[in-house]
């Protein structure tokens, strides 16, 4: 057990970026944390500090170089910095080293993929490594349990996240989408894998309370994950949409070079396109939304469907991704401890640990139950099978 005598030490790395300065506001309002926050702008993370109500240390360091040294007297680590998509284990790697709990928000397929293989050296260790605290798979996966329980089988999952256009975006948020666009995508569908072009599969996609969003598969960990925890006998899916047609559509067309081979990635094209893409901010809006959507057999034996709609406007949204690693800080600093090893943050928490959160910041939430085919919710993914991969 922690102890509770003293203050949790948390680290927060990426401290000055869209996710990790939310983060920092939203811990910066629980008792028993000391804040360290760490980046590679000085400048940057003495703006974040000076927004708090409460002292926070500020040390620059370089995520691509950080060393076990650099976590002295750290109880928990946060990595909010990112992308995951193609990154190195070197923060894994120094916390193992040090000793130190590590929680992170990868949304990369291949990062979370690859995790399990510290699981025997962090037992050894005695250390608990946490990937994937964030929007999904920590979340999702709790909300799939609330929808599911009783089920006596999920026959198709669909996930969805669509913010709005007038959300903050961070260069590390467009190098994450921009890596896999036009690149194969492994999707299960039908009860089988397949493979599709990142960023296709484009269709319109009814939001209950905001309207239609276009939406396009993407390449995460969920889709992995939720073929392996839930098992479900037709489809697991994740989509993501821009919310203006210009900018949703317009990556559609540019993932062709990288589906005929031209060129190998969009991701250098990273920085002019985030620039591009801000020159649109005044429109759209500040109202984005994220859905997951069950269908199976109930616990009655008949065909039984439900969804969960989270919307957020004001531009409260991209506070979704870090309330996974807020609740395992609030965990830590409570006395919980994290059982030792290398593990995605999946059926860990409960739905219920977010809710607070969902009210204090302002999010409206609900759970909508029809009785009804399992295949009512492949009807919205054949509209505008034109763009399709």
């Amino acid at each position: 057990m922690a102890d509770r005598s003293k203050p949790l030490k948390v680290m927060i790395l990426g401290a000055s970026g869209v996710f990790g300065s939310r983060l920092v506001k939203l811990a910066a309002r629980e008792e028993g944390l000391r804040l360290v926050l760490a980046a590679r702008n000085l400048r940057k993370l003495s703006a974040v500090a000076e927004g708090l109500d409460l002292p926070a240390e500020c040390r620059v360091i370089d995520r691509d170089a950080i060393t076990a040294l650099d976590l002295d007297g750290i109880d928990v680590v946060i990595d909010a910095a990112g992308p995951f998509q193609s990154s190195h284990m070197r923060v894994v790697e120094s916390c193992i080293a040090a000793r130190v709990t590590y929680v992170d928000l990868a949304d990369g397929r291949d990062f979370i993929s690859e995790f399990p293989r510290f699981d025997e050296v962090a037992k050894g260790a005695q250390v608990a490594l946490i990937t994937g605290a964030s929007s999904i798979p920590a979340l999702s996966h709790a909300v799939i349990e609330e929808l599911t329980q009783d089920w006596q089988a999920i026959d198709s999952l669909r996930i969805g996240i669509y913010p709005g256009n007038r959300a903050p975006r961070g260069l590390s948020v467009v190098e994450a989408i921009l890596s896999y666009v036009g690149k194969p995508v492994r999707v299960f569908r039908d009860g089988k894998w397949h493979e599709v072009s990142g960023w296709g599969m484009t269709h319109r996609e009814a939001i209950p309370g905001i309207g239609k969003r276009w939406a396009s598969v993407c390449d995460t960990p969920e889709q992995d994950l939720l073929v392996e925890r839930f098992n479900p006998r037709q489809s697991a899916e994740f989509f993501a949409g821009l919310e203006l047609s210009m900018l949703h559509l317009g990556l559609s067309a540019m993932a062709m070079p990288v589906r005929l081979g031209w060129i190998k990635s969009l991701r250098p094209f990273a920085k002019p396109l985030l620039a591009m893409a801000k020159w649109f901010v005044p429109f759209g809006s500040d109202e984005g939304a994220m859905t997951v959507r069950a269908s199976g057999i109930g616990s009655a034996g008949a065909a039984v469907s439900r969804s969960w709609v989270l919307g957020a406007d004001a531009n409260r949204g991209p506070n979704v991704p870090v309330l996974a690693a807020l609740a395992l800080i609030r965990r830590l600093r409570d006395g919980w401890q994290a059982p030792h090893g290398a593990y995605p943050c999946a059926g860990i928490l409960d739905l219920a640990e977010f809710a607070g959160d969902f009210e204090r910041l302002g999010m409206r939430c609900s759970i909508d139950a029809n009785a009804q085919s399992s295949e009512s919710f492949d009807s919205g993914a054949q509209e505008g099978q034109s763009f399709a991969a």
